[in-house]
């Protein structure tokens, strides 16, 4: 049994085909089936069931598969031992950021983590939480940057900062002569929210819903960015929420719609997370060092109350 076969293993059960799989591994079909054949015969299972399509594992196949996970992961921890005695920081990582902090926080540290690292190949991509879950699971990220706490048992969260709520309320709104404002202050239907699959959209919710009971989530208007929603709370739509670093561009006449919550201010808790098994840590080390540093001069809010990232149950 060799860790060569393992990976090809891994690779067939993602793409449920034997080319695809080949290809993604940068070998030729028959060389990557005969060397799981190999394994299978020494194993004396089938690890898939060939005849159905797509492939699918056999009952110990599946079994095979996630101890092979485990085999592989640990096998590239080597790699990352010596890396780090070496005092290498180097190589390609993939690194994922949900939707709503991108757009804020991205440009403020990427500059100078790669004037710092010019070594490392950073590839970045914008994916919701539960995107990034399942491809930090399944090995296709080495870490993200996402609201937290996620409870989640596979992945491990490095707090990197927290970020207050804040209302932008247009002038002729209900609340538009309020000077600061308490999380009951909010009615969840006149709210503009972003689309499903936002975690941040499930913050406002749980802000919302703490003090106002809703018995569904058929919402007037939805959008997939805040700036659209802060157009549309200028049309006299509803009112919104924004993450604290979304504020800090807006124009000086937007600015005045803007409300802060009496403290403690509902926040978000931003962190870089990764899987418990820890790959690549001195990249990410580097990462939080980096964002820890750029961050700190941006936002200085202690007093807040954090709000779960998660849909909660009715």
């Amino acid at each position: 049994m060799t860790i060569t076969q393992l990976y090809y293993v891994l690779a067939v059960a993602e793409n449920q085909n034997f080319t695809k799989a080949a290809e993604k591994c940068f070998v030729t079909q028959p060389t990557l089936s005969m060397q799981i054949q190999k394994l299978e015969d020494e194993l004396d299972v089938l690890i898939f069931d060939r005849g159905k399509k797509p492939i699918e594992l056999t009952e110990v196949g599946a079994k095979i598969v996630n101890q092979a996970k485990n085999i592989v992961n640990e096998s590239n921890r080597i790699q990352d031992i010596v890396d780090q005695q070496k005092g290498f920081i180097g190589g390609e990582f993939k690194l994922g950021i949900i939707p709503t902090v991108m757009p804020t926080l991205l440009p403020m540290f990427l500059n100078n983590f790669l004037k710092k690292h010019p070594k490392v190949k950073l590839i970045i991509e914008e994916l919701t939480t539960e995107e990034i879950i399942s491809r930090l699971n399944e090995g296709h990220l080495d870490a993200a940057i996402a609201a937290t706490p996620l409870e989640s048992e596979n992945i491990k969260e490095r707090i990197l900062y927290f970020e207050p709520f804040v209302a932008y309320v247009p002038e002729k709104h209900r609340l538009g002569q309020a000077t600061k404002l308490d999380a009951s202050d909010l009615d969840v239907d006149d709210m503009l929210l972003l689309e499903d699959g936002h975690c941040f959209r499930n913050n406002i919710l749980n802000v919302c819903k703490a003090f106002k009971q809703h018995t569904d989530d058929d919402f007037q208007i939805e959008s997939g960015s805040i700036e659209t929603l802060i157009k549309l709370s200028n049309e006299g739509l509803g009112m919104t929420l924004l993450p604290y670093l979304h504020t800090l561009d807006l124009s000086e006449d937007a600015q005045k719609n803007l409300k802060f919550f009496n403290e403690p201010s509902p926040a978000r808790e931003v962190s870089l997370i990764y899987h418990k098994s820890e790959l690549k840590i001195h990249i990410i080390e580097a990462l939080q060092s980096i964002i820890s540093g750029v961050i700190r001069g941006a936002i200085a809010f202690q007093n807040v109350k954090i709000v779960s990232p998660l849909t909660k149950k009715k």
